[in-house]
């Protein structure tokens, strides 16, 4: 639950009927393949957001997409990438960071930060882990892959989640959003 100490944490992720958010080999192709496969509702998520918090994986990931994706700012965390290893075009968009996740939240919070969207599968878990994250927004793509990298891994301790809201889409999308049973999804 978001504290006064704190920014709340969201998480943004498509995933498949299956439950993976990607092939075993990180591929996204599954995701590309489908006609019409944009949920409409990610610009809504993403103009309630002030920054993005990532991986280097995720990272490396999007660093191939033409345009740059992101308006918001990006940090990502890792203990081996540097700012060198960026293009130099995302050097002013991207801020490499090795905080813990609660350490990076009181920075944040320093920093005015309101609402952090957390993406890539070990940093959301890293949050989920800690207890940071307070709105959890999943779109379902009618798609089965059968084996793949599931977004949340293993958790410590059952997570109680209230639903906020399910929206469909013409294209087959279904969105699902919760909060944390004690956190309101700011």
């Amino acid at each position: 639950m978001p504290t006064p100490n704190r920014p709340s944490g969201h998480i943004n992720m498509a995933m498949t009927l299956d439950g993976f958010v990607a092939r075993d080999d990180h591929s996204l192709d599954w995701l590309m393949k489908q006609p019409n496969a944009e949920d409409p509702s990610f610009a809504e998520f993403s103009a309630r957001m002030d920054v993005i918090v990532m991986g280097s994986g995720s990272l490396r990931t999007v660093m191939g997409f033409e345009p740059w994706p992101y308006e918001l700012p990006v940090i990502v965390l890792s203990r081996s990438m540097t700012t060198d290893d960026l293009p130099e075009a995302l050097r002013e968009k991207v801020e490499i960071r090795t905080d813990s996740p609660q350490d990076l939240m009181a920075v944040l919070h320093e920093r005015g930060v309101r609402r952090v969207y957390v993406d890539g599968g070990a940093v959301i878990q890293s949050f989920l882990a800690e207890g940071l994250i307070d709105e959890f927004n999943v779109a379902i793509v009618p798609i089965l892959i059968g084996s793949g990298i599931r977004i949340f891994g293993d958790i410590n301790a059952d997570i109680d989640l209230k639903q906020k809201s399910v929206q469909r889409y013409d294209n087959g999308i279904v969105r699902l959003t919760y909060t944390t049973a004690e956190g309101t999804g700011g």
